[in-house]
């Protein structure tokens, strides 16, 4: 079962905090509703009215806001699980999780592995620390489909079929685009991009014939926004993307998969070695997230059993996604000024 959500946050009070509170309240519909039928129904409320038209314009718009608002996220929701349900058996499940030694990785494998959930770590280095019983590791670099291969068999002889992928293996180097060698820009995005293919195609054939699973793309908001300094990282989550985005639509239209899932996760800056180097901002609107903020949202998303996104933080995440419609000249100005958040120290 997913965890509960919080009205705070790690990161303190930031715009996603004061996001949550609109939402549960103000753009809440089973609050604004009966408040709205109270105003027109009842004595007090008609005299409310008339001394305060302009309060009842606001609840009634607020109520419509909340009201759409909902309906289309039951519309987005129905899509993207193509209206279908299905059952996890958590006792059962097997998940490979990329890049699980440390970092949100790490967290993940930990949260999941508390749950006594069984997971497949595939990293090229070992975990320092202690892992859950249910937690193996298996060493593997993800851009050899060779060793892929190797690790999946012992994988499947440990623990069974897998039916949870999620590729959350990353590399940044926070270079300019002379500043970056051919081998460096090679290998990230083979472990960004490239490896996302691979382990599908290790890991899909029997997800797919099971009609039973999910997969997990952690991506980037970087993949929706160019960042100087950042131009490889950001080409290779923007393929990350298309990746997932593509993987939806096959698995209902050339796999005749309906029921195997697909999550995509967009975070932002979080505090993990990728950016020890970096100067990244942390404030209100944007602030620097918690590993472990990330990895409870990931995992949340996972025990829901259904489709969706992972969007982290809310406030940068949906101007982000917005960013390709904004007029050229203004494009250009934010992607100049966001220069300062990848400026080595």
């Amino acid at each position: 079962m997913a965890s509960v959500q919080k009205w705070t946050s790690r990161e303190g009070f930031t715009a996603d905090v004061l996001g949550r509170w609109i939402q549960r309240s103000l753009l809440n519909p089973w609050k604004t509703g009966p408040l709205l039928a109270l105003a027109q129904y009842t004595f007090q409320g008609k005299q409310l009215i008339r001394s305060r038209p302009w309060l009842f314009k606001i609840l009634r718009v607020l109520t419509a806001l909340a009201v759409l608002q909902r309906v289309s996220a039951w519309l987005d929701h129905r899509a993207v699980n193509n209206a279908v349900s299905d059952h996890y058996d958590w006792n059962r499940e097997v998940v490979v999780l990329t890049g699980g030694s440390g970092g949100i990785g790490r967290r993940i494998a930990q949260m999941l592995g508390d749950r006594g959930i069984k997971v497949a770590i595939l990293d090229i280095h070992a975990p320092t620390d202690t892992l859950p019983h249910s937690v193996r590791f298996f060493q593997c670099d993800i851009t050899s489909p060779d060793d892929i291969a190797s690790a999946a068999t012992s994988i499947r002889a440990a623990f069974g079929r897998p039916s949870i992928l999620i590729n959350n293996a990353g590399l940044l180097t926070g270079k300019t685009i002379l500043g970056t060698t051919p081998a460096q820009t090679t290998r990230m995005f083979a472990v960004n991009a490239l490896a996302h293919y691979w382990l599908a195609q290790e890991f899909l054939p029997a997800i797919i014939s099971a009609n039973h699973g999910m997969l997990v793309t952690v991506a980037s908001q970087a993949g929706y926004t160019v960042t100087p300094n950042m131009v490889d990282y950001s080409a290779t989550k923007a393929a990350a993307i298309a990746f997932h985005e593509g993987l939806s639509a096959e698995l209902v239209t050339r796999y005749h998969a309906p029921r195997v899932r697909t999550v995509l996760v967009t975070q932002s800056f979080t505090r993990t070695s990728l950016i020890d180097n970096l100067t990244p901002e942390d404030t209100w609107f944007h602030p620097l997230l918690c590993p472990e903020s990330v990895a409870e949202g990931i995992v949340d998303q996972v025990l829901s059993g259904e489709s969706g996104s992972v969007v982290l933080p809310k406030s940068t995440g949906v101007m982000s996604r917005l960013f390709r419609g904004f007029p050229v000249w203004m494009q250009h100005r934010v992607r100049c000024k966001l220069e300062r958040l990848m400026r080595a120290e």
